[in-house]
């Protein structure tokens, strides 16, 4: 009896953590705390200049960013999230971006097209990407601190959750700014806990679009088995969206967008799913009779995928 009442405490232990399991996440500094400090680059998106935080430099020459995520990142470990380290990380994002410049397609050799933050959320693969900004100003014999604390989906770029707050006194930026969040930061918690209850009751947002390569014989209004191709998708994800939610929000005989498409967190082996691996199980299942489609999966950032069918 003993040990059927410890199993069964371990048990409800065991599921009292899970659900109070919270997302991962990723702190780094705002763009325009980035842009206010000239840690910004330029890189080439097909023709476009586009600006973009320079994060590796301003690790490597603000003395206090990384002690202010620190002191951050241990108030919110010590609530329970679990925090992916992003200086770490970006250590070796050079490497990778070497490694993607080289990177031809088969056919027509594009190369690949990836902004710096959506490289490394999709290395790191966080639920949340927080963004931390502050201004500094003296107030009678010490310094007066406010910040802004913002929560971003890292699938959708949703904002999920916000949080400002000040604080007066002497000490180090990060000292101080740790004392301001403290204050501040449970109605911020009860916004996270609000949109990661809605992720695992209703699942993962993310956008999937069906392209058709322009050497494919068929189109997405070719029929199988009495209904045309983007009928039969749509039965598709219809079985394995959960609670079958998505929305098609625009389509052509060559293309279809879906919105909203609301995925599991994890798959059937307990690992994270994300736009790439949900694709693919669409991909796999267009492979299969009577569709027997070849197709390439593409992604963008972790919750966005294309699919282009005809050819890889």
């Amino acid at each position: 009896m003993r040990r059927i009442a410890i199993t069964l405490l371990f048990f409800v232990m065991s599921s009292i953590a899970m659900a109070q399991k919270k997302p991962t996440i990723m702190i780094l500094p705002s763009d325009h705390w980035c842009e206010m400090r000239y840690f910004m680059t330029t890189y080439d998106n097909q023709g476009t200049k586009v600006k973009t935080p320079n994060y590796q430099q301003a690790f490597m020459e603000d003395t206090e960013i990384g002690p202010v995520i620190s002191k951050i990142g241990q108030i919110l470990t010590g609530m329970g999230y679990s925090l992916k380290d992003a200086e770490q990380e970006i250590k070796s994002i050079n490497t990778m971006t070497a490694e993607d410049n080289v990177t031809l397609s088969k056919s027509s050799g594009a190369s690949l097209v990836e902004s710096p933050l959506d490289m490394l959320k999709r290395r790191i693969k966080c639920d949340v990407l927080i963004q931390i900004s502050w201004d500094l100003s003296r107030s009678g014999g010490g310094h007066a601190t406010t910040f802004t604390l913002e929560a971003f989906d890292s699938y959708t770029n949703k904002r999920i959750a916000t949080s400002t707050g000040s604080t007066q006194g002497q000490g180090s930026v990060p000292d101080l700014l740790a004392a301001a969040v403290q204050q501040n930061v449970k109605p911020f918690d009860k916004q996270m806990d609000k949109w990661f209850d809605d992720q695992k009751k209703n699942g993962r947002e993310i956008n999937l679009t069906v392209r058709c390569w322009d050497s494919w014989e068929n189109d997405l209004e070719t029929e199988y088995d009495g209904e045309e191709l983007t009928d039969c998708i749509q039965n598709w994800l219809k079985q394995n969206c959960v609670g079958g939610v998505f929305n098609l929000s625009d389509g052509t005989e060559s293309f279809a967008q879906f919105e909203q498409v609301r995925i599991p967190l994890t798959d059937e082996r307990g690992n994270a799913m994300d736009a790439r691996a949900f694709a693919t199980l669409l991909r796999k299942y267009l492979a299969k009779s009577p569709y027997n489609i070849t197709a390439k999966v593409m992604q963008r950032g972790l919750g966005e995928a294309i699919l282009v069918l005809g050819e890889k």
